[in-house]
């Protein structure tokens, strides 16, 4: 099973609560937005991957499959779970199932 590669920039992921989205971040002295991956909440512990959106300035470059490995991360560390409706994200599930274990049953 191959592990996603991911930028090598230095970057933070936020979940921004008030905008329901996790944001992308370059790290250090002036952070730069990137990008963010939407979502709604229909029951606690589970989040319904809306849509990935990254800037134009950073297309292309792997900074979806960045955030999105992140995201994955960060909500199996706390056993959550996902509902994939953002076609991206369905096709990463597709290319790396080890994370196909945070899709919720349904």
């Amino acid at each position: 099973m191959e592990d996603p590669v991911l930028v090598s920039n230095p970057v933070e992921v936020v979940d921004n609560l008030s905008r329901d989205r996790f944001e992308l971040w370059l790290s250090g002295p002036e952070r730069t937005f990137v990008g963010f991956l939407g979502y709604t909440m229909p029951e606690p512990g589970v989040y319904e991957l809306q849509h990935t959106i990254i800037d134009e300035a950073f297309g292309r470059q792997g900074y979806a499959r960045t955030l999105v490995t992140k995201v994955l991360q960060q909500l199996a560390e706390r056993d959550e779970r996902i509902i994939p409706m953002c076609s991206y994200v369905a096709r990463y599930l597709e290319r790396f199932p080890q994370y196909r274990g945070l899709v919720a049953a349904r």
